[in-house]
């Protein structure tokens, strides 16, 4: 949706098919980025899924969020049941904590536009009416 024009719309189908999941599986997932504000449905003729905002907009973070509703745990990396803290550190928690807090950052200041991008800036065109 992020390739599309800010008026164009695609209709679900057509988004499973160029993602290469079950219409079914997407559904649900488009479900939760509509009940979210992230994206629009139209129905009837020219209807479709379509983005709310300028996917510059749009974090990383935002999107994740949704699907990985869970703290990250703080057990031990290395197994049982231990809570891992700065206090009772394990072996692997401050290399650990480096990979968890990069990883946040990178979800936080990308957004779907650049991850959308290809070669020289350029975004890849979806054609709606092709399925």
């Amino acid at each position: 949706m992020a390739a599309l024009g800010e008026t164009e719309s695609i209709l679900g189908k057509d988004l499973a098919l160029r993602a290469g999941i079950p219409a079914n599986y997407l559904s649900k997932v488009l479900w939760v980025l509509g009940n979210a504000g992230i994206i629009d449905a139209t129905r009837g003729s020219g209807g479709g899924y379509r983005l709310r905002r300028k996917a510059a907009e749009i974090r990383l973070s935002e999107v994740v969020e949704l699907f990985d509703r869970q703290k990250p745990e703080r057990r031990c990396l290395l197994g049982g049941t231990k809570e891992c803290s700065d206090e009772a550190p394990c072996g692997a928690h401050e290399e650990w904590r480096k990979v968890r807090a990069t990883y946040a950052d990178f979800l936080q200041r990308t957004t779907i536009a650049e991850i959308t991008q290809r070669g020289g800036g350029q975004a890849v065109p979806i054609d709606p009416s092709k399925g």
